[in-house]
């Protein structure tokens, strides 16, 4: 049995007051202390972890003064603060020890759209990406590219002015700043805008805080204008921050948002911004080209860049072969052909913009005739990718690249800490070559890719911080960058900030640095906002990169034997792909619900990471209290249970605050599938609760819910007493008490009773291996789920129906526990003893040679995971399976005629089946069908998720955020499909609708049936 677990520290007194007069002050938003919320904001996409005192979410600019008001007052006066936007940094830029200002969970409010003048006005927790979906309608878009779009935050971005893809074409974010709306640091309210020469002698005038800044910034920009000139690199990523160089405008306006942008949270605290707007390319296609070695690749580029093209990226072997066994690979393979007897060690995507498709052909005419010629050919071949969802495909693969590269297996994986260098485009290829030399020197494995037309190179060298010897190649390798940056006339934070890299600012500004101290002094006297970055008032220090608490040094205490058996938990890198911001993506439905990042596979992994490591230092190794915990006597074990579940002592376990966010989580396995990292919480999770409710009790529901898969054949026995349970208003308030709801009625039809009257016999080993090898071949085996079985056994029957209209013979396979309810909910002892009876008897099925088909997604692939190292045998998802016999399909046209034909996929198969959407597109093709995919995220039920009382006000939140939409949208002619058992039953239980099963849909189609089933009412 595991101990009780109690978090080192407590939180230091001052703070402990200062909240509470926060709320005395009218603070309106959310104010967070646990150490659940504060192990989750110790780390971002850093190599660094500190962990804050407390975190803020204010809920307006009002809250901002109240924070700024308060920390001024003389009892508080040693608390700091630190902003945080999306916490994707990558250099610990919103770290603190004092207490984290996060505008993303309240302040994400998109305030003005002016399409005439091309503005937005938002608040500072808008997502870019939000931001652009509500600028398509305009033909409008906020330029800057970065490939954290869908979760950073516009605050973020001009924290760190952020850039990246295309910036030659269209700047960094500062670029596009036209305001600011910030709060100082004694709570001043202030719109910083351009100023002309009579405003800004107006602002100077004034006798506080904004007079003072104006008159220091104005000065130094005057006094200093020729050292600035000589010491700024004219760089498309000049160094960013404080940024003297840009103060005076080329309109010669005064612009201290110059200042601002990029100063990361040290200066002021954002509230809103208003943004420059560009109108949308209304043509863009890539070039893909490939190349032998990536060498080859970086100097063509600077050929590309010539031909004047829209931007250029370079990726090297090793990201490209991540990219290929990530989940957009599928999307994209066709743009990339391996190439006879050559391999390609490194890519170039050269973008190519238009106003209309004429001038788009005579531009990529001019590009490919250059690459072309005899002279010039270097590459191994290339491909064109034209329109904006093959562009976005491409796009997203290099977006995904940072990530991707912490996805290795091992403890040596690839960290961020010289990933950003930027140097002049026409230095590139020479200072690659030397800085691929200085990490071949220092025995380092890396992936490279970068912007080559703006002279950025993004490397991540492979390190295992939890080694002594690992820790000092950071300083080491840190040092020999910055030095080789400097020689090549570059700067070592080309668009990723400095964070705790700041040690090294003196050092590029040199004389000027005193410059930036007095800034910072004017603007935050006591250095209280996120000190120790950039810059700091004269006598104070900065940080430094070996000065700072690491990961590894947690991770060194977990050891590597136990980080390499929790999926991958320990190895979270923070990119925060799981923080998507987009209600149509299947990313994290548990944090789209709550905006609450404890409740995402982020938060749960640096959670769980948290909990192995408090275990560690009290000597438990889980996997071994795993095992004693099933040998153990039941009885025994549950008096242990009670005791402790009643005992008061153990409120303040640790294990209560991880297994608080595990509850909120659907185990979609949409973290499974779409993190580059592939960190899967529901197998974590099921470990982590097999061990929590080993000593507390379980609730109610979990055994009932555990049980189903076995106790279906006894309830559909009784059945009309179990629909009058489910059905009544006093049977459904005994089961919310029960800690279920929302229970589906057993249907009057028995598919055991239908597969008799129709002649299908059970499959088993001994009849399937009695078969020819021809009545093998034209035989198929569906595997029927449990659920499916008893609650919507007409998808079997209509599976049935089409395998013999295919002229198959059909076989069910036997009753069987297929234990996925089991693993979700921790009893991984019982559901292996399942799981291996159920392997046993499908493995010899699949020996003899017949196809077996899952009729659920979510069920079957858990054959493929769960049952992952006991199972040989691959079941079928349905699509999968018609697609190996499209020649068996034959559409009548009056069945299709007029009508449209829409798929919902089971959110599982989108992110783990990443093929699956071109699959079922092949085979309503085959059809004669343009089948259309819904662009829908998780529709809330996931499983048994939805059916407990506790979890369905988040379960209907994430049905009307995408999927009532498309259900109330489809008409009269739309015939909306289902591949999930659980969004069925979702749809009906909230909409009263049904929705088929693409068997029942294609069952009909070719069966010259006009009745195709649609969405009707139940």
């Amino acid at each position: 049995m595991i101990p009780r677990l109690r978090p080192d520290g407590s939180i230091p007194l001052p703070a402990v007051g200062f909240f509470q007069r926060l709320v005395e002050a009218g603070f309106d938003g959310d104010i967070e202390t646990g150490a659940a919320s504060r192990t989750v904001f110790s780390t971002d996409n850093s190599i660094y972890q500190i962990e804050p005192t407390g975190i803020l979410f204010p809920k307006g600019i009002e809250d901002l003064q109240i924070t700024a008001a308060v920390l001024s007052e003389p009892a508080f006066r040693g608390i700091t603060v630190a902003p945080r936007g999306g916490g994707t940094g990558t250099n610990g830029q919103s770290l603190t020890s004092g207490i984290v200002v996060d505008c993303s969970r309240h302040m994400n409010s998109i305030l003005e759209i002016d399409p005439i003048r091309r503005i937005a006005r938002v608040q500072a927790g808008v997502v870019k990406d939000q931001l652009n979906q509500a600028l398509k309608p305009y033909g409008l878009f906020f330029a800057p590219e970065l490939s954290t779009s869908n979760r950073a935050t516009i605050g973020g971005m001009v924290s760190t002015d952020a850039c990246g893809q295309g910036s030659c074409l269209y700047g960094k974010t500062s670029n596009h700043v036209l305001g600011l709306r910030i709060v100082l640091a004694d709570g001043t309210d202030w719109w910083s805008r351009p100023l002309d020469e009579a405003a800004l002698e107006e602002i100077v005038g004034r006798r506080d805080r904004v007079g003072e800044i104006h008159r220091i910034v104005d000065r130094i920009a005057r006094e200093k204008r020729d050292r600035i000139a000589e010491i700024f690199p004219k760089l498309n990523r000049y160094m960013t921050g404080y940024d003297l160089a840009h103060i005076r405008r080329s309109d010669e306006r005064f612009d201290l948002n110059a200042i601002l942008c990029g100063s990361e949270g040290t200066l002021a605290m954002i509230a809103e911004a208003e943004l420059n707007l560009l109108p949308i390319p209304a043509h863009a296609a890539l070039i893909n080209i490939r190349y032998g070695d990536f060498n080859t690749a970086l100097e063509d580029a600077r050929t590309l860049v010539a031909l004047k093209v829209a931007s250029v990226e370079t990726v090297d072997e090793k990201v490209l072969g991540l990219a290929r066994g990530d989940i957009v690979w599928t999307g994209i393979a066709r743009f990339f052909p391996d190439d006879a007897g050559r391999t390609t060690n490194g890519i170039n995507i050269a973008e190519v913009l238009a106003d209309d498709e004429a001038e788009l052909e005579r531009k990529l005419a001019e590009v490919t005739a250059a690459l072309d010629t005899g002279a010039n050919v270097r590459h191994l071949g290339y491909t064109i990718a034209r329109g904006h969802t093959d562009v976005e495909a491409i796009w997203s693969m290099r977006k995904r690249a940072v990530g991707l590269l912490g996805n290795v297996d091992g403890p040596v994986r690839p960290v961020a800490f010289v990933e950003d260098t930027a140097v002049p485009p026409e230095n590139l290829a020479a200072y690659i070559r030397e800085f691929r030399a200085l990490l071949d020197g220092a025995g380092l494995s890396y992936g490279m890719f970068g912007h080559v037309d703006a002279g950025v190179l993004h490397v991540r060298p492979a390190l295992d911080l939890t080694r002594n010897d690992h820790v000092r190649l950071v300083r080491e390798v840190s040092d020999a960058v910055v030095a080789l940056t400097r020689r090549y006339g570059g700067v070592l934070w080309g668009e990723h900030g400095k964070g705790v890299r700041s040690e090294y600012v003196p050092e590029f500004f040199g004389d000027l640095y005193p410059s930036l101290q007095e800034i910072k002094r004017t603007f935050d006297p006591e250095n209280r906002l996120n000190p120790g970055k950039i810059a700091t008032p004269s006598g104070q220090a900065l940080l430094k990169i070996d000065e700072v608490p690491l990961r590894g040094d947690i991770d060194r205490i977990i050891g590597n034997e136990i980080r390499a058996a929790f999926d991958n938990a320990a190895y979270c890198n923070g990119n925060g792909a799981c923080f998507d911001f987009d209600e149509t993506s299947p990313m994290c439905p548990s944090y789209k619900a709550t905006r609450d990042r404890r409740f995402s596979p982020k938060g749960r992994a640096a959670l769980m990471r948290e909990w192995l490591r408090l275990l560690a230092e009290k000597g438990i190794d889980p996997r071994q209290e795993a095992k004693r915990l099933r040998q153990s006597v039941p009885l025994a074990r549950f008096a242990r249970r009670v005791f402790n579940s009643l005992n008061p002592q153990n409120r303040d376990d640790f294990s209560h605050e991880v297994r608080a966010s595990m509850d909120t989580c659907l185990a979609c396995k949409a973290c499974a599938g779409q993190c580059p990292v592939k960190v899967s919480v529901p197998a974590f999770r099921s470990k982590f609760l097999e061990l929590y409710y080993g000593r507390y009790l379980r609730p109610l529901k979990d055994p009932l819910v555990a049980a189903i898969e076995t106790t279906l054949p006894l309830v559909h026995r009784i059945r009309p007493a179990y629909n009058l349970v489910v059905g009544t208003r006093a049977g459904r308030m005994m089961m919310r008490v029960a800690g279920l709801t929302s229970l589906p009625r057993l249907p009057r039809i028995s598919l055991a009773k239908e597969a008799a009257r129709l002649g299908v016999p059970l499959a088993t080993p001994r009849r399937i291996e009695t078969l020819s090898p021809h009545e093998r071949e034209k035989s198929v085996i569906f595997v029927a789920d449990a659920f499916t079985a008893y609650f919507d056994p007409e998808v079997a029957v209509a599976a049935i129906g089409l395998a013999r209209k295919m002229g198959l013979s059909p076989f069910l396979a036997a009753s069987h526990v297929n234990g996925k309810a089991l693993h979700v909910h921790g009893y991984l002892g019982r559901f292996e003893a399942a799981a291996g009876r159920t392997a046993h008897y499908l493995q010899r099925l699949d020996d003899a040679g017949v196809a077996l088909v899952g009729l659920d997604p979510s069920m079957t692939l858990a054959f493929r995971s769960e049952y992952k190292g006991i199972l040989k045998a691959t079941i079928l998802l349905p699509q999968e399976w018609l697609v190996a016999n499209l020649g068996r399909l034959a559409a009548s046209p009056s069945a299709i005629k007029g009508r449209s034909f829409r798929l919902m996929s089971h959110c599982t198969e989108r992110t783990n089946a990443p093929a699956s959407i071109a699959q079922w597109k092949r085979v309503f093709g085959s059809l004669g069908i343009d089948l259309q995919a819904a662009e829908t995220g998780c529709c809330g039920m996931a499983g048994t998720f939805g059916h407990e009382a506790r979890n369905r006000p988040i379960s209907e939140r994430l049905y009307a955020m995408s999927w009532k939409r498309e259900i109330d949208a489809a008409g009269d002619t739309d015939s909306l499909m289902a591949t999930g058992y659980s969004c069925r039953s979702q749809v009906k239980e909230i909409d009263n609708k049904r929705l088929p099963h693409p068997f029942q849909v294609i069952d009909k189609i070719i069966s010259e049936n006009p009745d195709i089933p649609q969405a009707d009412v139940a």
